[in-house]
């Protein structure tokens, strides 16, 4: 069965860049964008340019930077906001506007104090003023983990009438649990007229730590693009992370699904996203984070020492990693003391190693982690 091409929508210069002192200076955006079209994303969301002139610039530069991906605006629906992306999108080899309205009743009351009808016109209204400058045009239902199928249904239908080509099902809020979300998914699939003449795209926030989970049943339900971000940055406790829904894909081939990301390029974006924006990558980060392919635990130092596989369902190279870490610690058994000391030239026999690990087990009980440079020092100890 062929897999099909599931589109990886970057949004690290956009919603990614919305993080708190994470801000970038053009110079920074060029390579980043650069970095990402090379990394192979379909989509690259460049920023929001009515914001600021500074935004209006990146985007415009990216747009006459980018060879291969689709570079996109955001805006809201609002006419000035759709004339100036259009104006920096102008260079573009594919351009997209990407235009939307809250959805949910709590939006629709409290943030724009309107009826779903006057919701309606403003999105197809938004959405056919877009299509006159380009003709991709992407539609997010802001808050639509939170507002009503039947409603969401009526929007979407409405606004693929009205040119659409993409539809995003945001969980703005990151409140969907993945049953959930996925549910709305293959509702909008089911119930929307016209469905099959847009792509559905998820979106989804980690403010309870399921972004990815919902991305991936988001896939599994018949969207077909995932908007995500380089480490999962972005507002609050960040979005999908491009990593993670990028290598289920590829681990979980029973899924038929895949990407265009050449993955052995994610380990040095991840580093180059964190770098350039001051964000430390969490040691423990799935994918991409320091401990991602580190063993300390001297049962799974020797499972993976006898065989990677037995504690690694993914190969470091695939993900850019040179290779997977035995880290000495108090916790480590004398087959990764072995193996480290090998690495750096002491062959130990039985007796010879049980000597050393004493001496081991004493300073690792005063250190942290015992370094290459001890092992000498550990050898001299035990008088070998």
């Amino acid at each position: 069965m062929a897999k099909e091409h599931v589109q990886i929508f970057d949004t690290t210069l956009r919603d990614g860049e919305q993080v708190p002192g994470c801000k970038l200076d053009t110079e920074s955006k060029l390579i980043i964008a650069d970095r990402l079209d090379h990394l192979g994303v379909d989509v690259i969301e460049a920023g929001f340019p009515i914001s600021s002139p500074g935004d209006f610039h990146s985007v415009e530069s990216i747009a006459k930077l980018i060879k291969n991906a689709t570079v996109c605006g955001l805006t809201r629906a609002v006419k000035k906001d759709i004339e100036v992306a259009a104006d920096a999108l102008k260079h573009a080899k594919r351009p997209r506007i990407h235009t939307g309205i809250g959805t949910s009743d709590s939006h629709i009351k409290y943030k724009f104090n309107a009826t779903r009808e006057q919701i309606i016109e403003r999105a197809v209204a938004a959405v056919a003023y877009a299509k006159t400058f380009v003709e991709d045009v992407e539609f997010y239902a802001e808050d639509a983990g939170r507002t009503d199928n039947a409603f969401l249904a009526k929007v979407c239908e409405e606004v693929i009438k009205a040119g659409a080509t993409v539809l995003n099902i945001p969980d703005t809020t990151g409140y969907c649990l993945p049953e959930e979300y996925g549910a709305k998914i293959k509702y909008l699939k089911e119930n929307v007229t016209g469905i099959d003449k847009a792509t559905l795209s998820c979106h989804c926030h980690n403010d309870l730590g399921l972004a990815t989970a919902n991305s991936i049943a988001g896939i599994m339900n018949g969207a077909r693009q995932i908007e995500c971000t380089i480490n999962g940055i972005g507002e609050r406790a960040g979005n999908t992370s491009l990593e993670e829904v990028v290598m289920i894909m590829r681990q979980h081939p029973d899924l038929h699904l895949d990407t265009n990301i050449n993955t052995r390029l994610l380990y040095d974006t991840s580093r180059m996203v964190s770098e350039r924006m001051g964000m430390v990558v969490q040691p423990n980060k799935a994918v991409v984070g320091a401990n991602a392919f580190a063993h300390s635990s001297g049962i799974h130092q020797d499972g993976v020492i006898k065989n990677r596989e037995t504690y690694e369902i993914m190969d470091p190279h695939d993900v850019g990693v040179t290779e997977s870490a035995i880290v000495l610690t108090a916790r480590s058994g004398r087959a990764a003391l072995a193996y480290r000391a090998k690495n750096v030239g002491f062959e130990l026999d039985k007796k010879q190693l049980d000597k050393v690990y004493t001496e081991f087990l004493k300073l690792a009980d005063q250190k942290k982690e015992i370094n290459d440079s001890d092992i000498p020092t550990l050898i001299e100890a035990a008088n070998l």
